[in-house]
């Protein structure tokens, strides 16, 4: 069955059950390979699964390019150009191009480089510390692109046809829709099989395409139709850009990322060969989850540079900055925010290193590690920022043309708070990561639960399931009671850092237990304890960047300055969590919930007096209507440009 949106559109007509059995049907349900993040949920603190890192080789070639690839970003990006006219020139596109950067992770086998995780992060963080915008683009090229589901579900067929293209132009992934975020059961994008089975008619509205402007290849997501034998389902398409029917309707502007190339794309009547069919039919979203597993390291990786990059200004900019006869940075309130930042700085580098080296690896299941890194560090770097801005003072909130104008070093601060805002609603908002790691966090305990919170379940599948859960907790809960942190001289093999590791086990024991606390009192009806699972899930991410820090500490070169900085971090965190752990039970949420909804009911309308609504008429969210456009078509198209 199928309904009308707010905009006129019609979606198929879900309610809540059906969403989430479309949510858990594109998850991926087997554990096959170990999972740090999954035993510090439980309330075990596997170290032996990230300690020792697996070898980060250096391999020369991928030294080589990073070293043309700094030249490049040193002399031929000019940021601040990008910034004035938000737009990236065709002459940076076509140097990043001839450089390989276009293909940094696809095989040489089709043409690229061939360059393992930690390769391609590194040239994230020199790329997107010259212009946000470039890294960007790169980022959702390779990231979400075309390149990485093709490269991990593409037949060899489609590999031949599409990686070496990948390797020389721009590529975008299609999913959001003006009234679809993370809600794909109503996506709208259809697409008809043929009666020959040889192609499928694409038809639908776009929304937030980073690249599609500019794009040469699109990855679009759009539902086939169930028929009789037919699956059907959201299903994956390798799409050309500028196929007929296709029109880029508006490109987006934005508070940051000034030169991003996002916008709004139609297709009407697109002919797509059913050979460009990505996986199965009803296999896209499944497709796309498991594509962001390791694409999401892209965004720890500018953000991790960017909070690199805000340590250096803090530091530099206090020592020099001279007030009431002292440097800035000598003033308590100062040298907190700077203790934060730098210390925080090296954790989201350990965090970005080690999910990295895991993902090189291939040893084992990081989709919980690779989604704490990127709301970890999209949250900690937006915080540095804003901390930033702050020990610039009025300087901080200064543009960088501005100071030069008038004679002072052109710091951009500014356009990175608003550059570094995005990554907490980039590939998954901080809020629906909450709930994509909780429901991961909690997987165990929702299978172990099985027909005691399904409400169709008979009294005697509740019975025998009440049976199986008994004896699984029987066996675990003894487990949570007492651990090696409770041991004076457990983790003593990590010298200064050991107590911050036994306070991680501690913790990772204590928030299994609250969990399961959490599981017993609510049951089925927890999915909507957002606030309470949100919690759990910071803890375990304040855990795992603790973990990842004094991993990582002990083996950097400057291992002892390495271990102060994992010090300091850790002993900041601890306070975050401990926090954390008071609001699991006493906090506001009872009450936030019944003034929201009062709120909503109107009852607080007469707030609104006195003040202007400066809002430009207009519905909340555009008219997605299939149908041929009534716009010009705004795509913009990089020519060829000289070849190497």
């Amino acid at each position: 069955m199928t309904t009308l949106d707010s905009t006129g559109t019609e979606r198929p007509q879900v309610d809540a059950q059906q969403a989430r059995q479309v949510a858990e049907e594109a998850r991926q349900t087997r554990w096959d390979r170990p999972s740090f993040g999954r035993e510090l949920f439980m309330g075990r603190l596997r170290l032996d699964l990230i300690d020792p890192l697996p070898e980060g080789a250096v391999l020369p070639e991928g030294e080589r390019f990073l070293s043309r690839l700094r030249e490049f970003c040193e002399t031929r990006i000019d940021a601040a150009l990008i910034e004035r006219e938000a737009r990236v020139p065709d002459e940076v596109i076509h140097g990043l191009r001839d450089l390989g950067a276009l293909g940094i992770k696809i095989p040489t086998t089709y043409g690229g480089l061939g360059l393992p995780a930690v390769y391609y992060h590194r040239a994230l963080m020199l790329v997107g510390t010259t212009s946000p915008a470039v890294g960007a683009l790169l980022s959702a090229h390779q990231s979400i692109g075309v390149p990485q589901p093709v490269k991990m579900f593409g037949t060899e067929e489609q590999k031949r046809e599409f990686l070496p293209r990948c390797v020389r132009e721009i590529t975008a992934f299609l999913l959001t829709e003006p009234d679809v975020g993370s809600d794909p059961a109503r996506l709208a994008t259809t697409a008809v099989p043929s009666e020959d089975g040889e192609s499928y008619t694409l038809n639908g509205v776009k929304l937030w395409t980073t690249n599609g402007v500019l794009a040469d290849l699109l990855v679009v997501m759009a539902r086939v139709p169930k028929s009789e034998g037919r699956r059907g389902g959201v299903t994956a398409f390798v799409v050309e850009a500028g196929a007929p029917g296709i029109t880029v309707e508006n490109r987006n502007s934005f508070l940051g990322l000034r030169g991003i190339e996002n916008g709004v794309t139609r297709l009407h009547d697109v002919v797509v060969p059913a050979r460009n069919r990505i996986g199965g039919e009803g296999e896209g979203l499944k497709i796309a989850l498991t594509t962001l597993n390791t694409g999401r390291l892209s965004l720890p990786a500018m953000c991790a540079a960017a909070s690199k990059w805000c340590a250096r200004i803090a530091r530099e900019w206090s020592a020099q900055r001279v007030q009431w006869g002292r440097p800035v940075g000598a003033h308590e309130a100062i040298a907190s925010k700077i203790s934060f930042i730098t210390a925080t700085a090296f954790a989201l580098e350990a965090v970005l290193e080690v999910s990295g080296r895991l993902a090189d690896a291939d040893r084992h299941d990081i989709r919980i590690e690779a989604a704490l890194a990127k709301l970890y560090s999209s949250e900690l770097a937006w915080r540095i920022a804003d901390e930033l801005v702050q020990v610039r003072g009025g300087r901080g909130y200064e543009t960088a043309d501005s100071l030069v104008a008038r004679g002072e070093r052109g710091v951009p601060v500014e356009q990175l708070l608003r550059d570094m805002r995005i990554n907490r609603i980039f590939e998954g908002s901080s809020e629906i990561m909450h709930l994509l790691i909780a429901r991961e966090a909690v997987d165990v305990h929702l299978s172990v639960a099985g027909d005691i919170i399904d409400p169709k379940a008979d009294v005697r599948r509740k019975a025998r399931a009440v049976a199986r859960a008994g004896g699984f907790y029987a066996r675990w809960l003894p487990g949570l009671v007492v651990g090696r942190g409770q041991l004076p001289a457990g983790f003593a093999e990590y010298g200064r850092l050991a107590g911050h590791l036994r306070y991680v086990e501690r913790a990772g024991r204590r928030i299994a237990r609250q969990t399961f606390y959490g599981m017993s009192r609510w049951q089925g009806a927890m999915e909507n304890r957002q606030l309470f699972l949100g919690r759990i899930v910071d803890i375990g991410a304040e855990l795992f960047a603790m973990s990842a820090t004094c991993v990582y500490a002990t083996s950097v070169n400057q291992e002892a300055s390495g271990v102060e900085l994992a010090d300091a971090f850790c002993r900041q965190a601890r306070r975050r969590v401990e926090e954390l752990f008071g609001r699991l039970w006493h906090n506001t949420d009872a009450a936030d919930r019944t003034l929201a909804q009062r709120a909503l009911d109107g009852r607080y309308d007469w707030l609104d007096e006195g003040v202007i609504d400066p809002s430009v008429e207009g519905p909340w969210i555009a008219d997605a209507t299939p149908g041929p456009t009534t716009r010009p078509d705004q795509r913009r198209i990089v020519p060829p440009g000289p070849q190497n």
